[in-house]
């Protein structure tokens, strides 16, 4: 099957995701700078979502570009991959009003790790179908980066959880867009 119409698919609903999450940023009451203050966290906020989607959307283009094809189950776990991505605006606006919150902070962290193990999953069945000797098997390699990925997006959540400050999970979570903000040069070298 043809991978083009997939990419396309998945090109527009992201760029829906990413509308839905900037309409939910709302104007101040004010008109001085003074009160655009208090939206500084839920700027952040919306600051890191935007990134973690332009991350998936860059590294899920090279990916489609270094499979072969898609079949059924690519498509499934594709739409799996944007339905964990559909719900990062939600957890984007709760977390900016209750960035120092427990609950709000582990939800992200939960979705991020949802997300990450939907994209290793899409990964992988694209590396299935195409074989171990594919240019995206040999970019992939033995997934270090992925499963580093999932690892502090755990660990976030714990944090979140459990430590005194549940803030500190925002640097997991940074850490994290650090690693993929460059896309996967990986996938690059075997193009």
């Amino acid at each position: 099957m043809h991978k083009g119409r997939l990419e396309a698919f998945s090109d527009a609903v992201i760029a829906i995701i990413m509308t839905i999450m900037v309409l939910e940023l709302h104007a101040p009451k004010g008109s001085e700078w003074s009160d655009l203050l208090p939206m500084a966290p839920i700027f952040g906020c919306y600051l890191l979502s935007f990134v973690f989607l332009g991350i998936y959307w860059n590294n899920h283009h090279h990916m489609l570009q270094a499979a072969k094809g898609v079949n059924g189950a690519a498509l499934w776990a594709n739409m799996n991959l944007l339905f964990w991505l559909s719900l990062i605006p939600f957890a984007t606006e709760w977390l900016g009003q209750n960035h120092h919150s427990r609950g709000p902070i582990a939800l992200y962290g939960f979705l991020l790790l949802m997300c990450g193990s939907a994209y290793f999953v899409l990964s992988s069945i694209l590396i299935a179908a195409d074989g171990k000797d594919s240019k995206l098997a040999k970019a992939v390699g033995k997934g270090h980066k992925e499963i580093l990925s999932v690892t502090l997006y755990a660990s976030a959540i714990a944090v979140a959880i459990w430590a005194p400050l549940p803030y500190l999970a925002f640097w997991f979570y940074i850490a994290v867009a650090m690693m993929w903000l460059i896309p996967d040069r990986r996938i690059e070298r075997q193009q």
